[in-house]
């Protein structure tokens, strides 16, 4: 059975992973909720968004302890510039041991807009050609090909130095008086970074720079650095309740 292991805070990843899942079969995994190697599994497909020309925390942290045995295919989607992440990603998991046949990627709307704003015509556009972006990637799928990065260079330093400091952007955040305490922040985040303490919304210290309270919060009762941004995102082709 395939694996299809997908990370994703605004739907972007779990709605290419649906796409691979209706064409291939196999068993959709939210890799936060996820604490094995892959092992059960005889070939894996991991569906993650590029962040900082690297992977999000949850993808990196996930190649070290997947078992050396099973075949991975990766996808990535990326929202502004690639900057090289598939070589990066493609590199990280061959010293990781794993057996990695193919790096493919596709552009998808752009979901980290703290300090800008992405025209809705340019959004709508990436959806529309999204369907097609992700037919290719699956026929490569399925006829296994072995595809190496087309990224000659990678970013790994300004990646590393990113990554490093992801766990500040939380307390960038402010809570408005437009929260209604509903406590979905808390529910989503995936590295329990927000907690709900005397009615009041409290950010910790892993923030992991999904954004995916930002994004989903129902009031849009989140801002970063008090800004009064109201566009948010959240992939309008899947179903929020479907994530995780």
């Amino acid at each position: 059975m395939i694996g299809i292991f997908y990370f994703s805070s605004t739907g972007n990843s779990l709605y290419i992973a649906k796409q691979i899942k209706s064409e291939l079969s196999g068993e959709m995994i939210y890799i936060p909720k996820y604490d094995g190697d892959g092992a059960e599994f005889g070939r894996l497909i991991v569906v993650s968004p590029v962040y900082s020309w690297g992977l999000p925390k949850h993808t990196y942290d996930l190649f070290p302890r997947l078992s050396k045995k099973v075949r991975l295919d990766l996808v990535l989607n990326y929202g502004g510039m690639l900057g090289g992440a598939d070589r990066f990603a493609y590199e990280y998991a061959k010293a990781c041991g794993l057996k990695i046949m193919s790096v493919q990627c596709l552009k998808m709307p752009e979901n980290y807009t703290l300090s800008f704003t992405v025209p809705e015509f340019y959004l709508k556009s990436t959806l529309n050609k999204a369907p097609k972006r992700i037919a290719k990637v699956i026929e490569k799928l399925k006829i296994s090909s072995v595809l190496q990065p087309k990224s000659k260079k990678m970013r790994s330093e300004k990646y590393e130095d990113n990554k490093s400091k992801w766990h500040l952007i939380a307390s960038d955040f402010t809570i408005t008086q437009s929260c209604v305490r509903c406590g979905k922040c808390v529910s989503i985040c995936p590295s329990g970074n927000i907690r709900m303490e005397e009615g009041r919304i409290r950010f910790l210290d892993q923030c992991v720079a999904c954004l995916g309270c930002y994004h989903r919060c129902p009031e849009k009762a989140i801002r970063y650095r008090n800004k009064t941004k109201s566009d948010r995102y959240f992939n309008p082709l899947v179903d929020e309740s479907e994530l995780g």
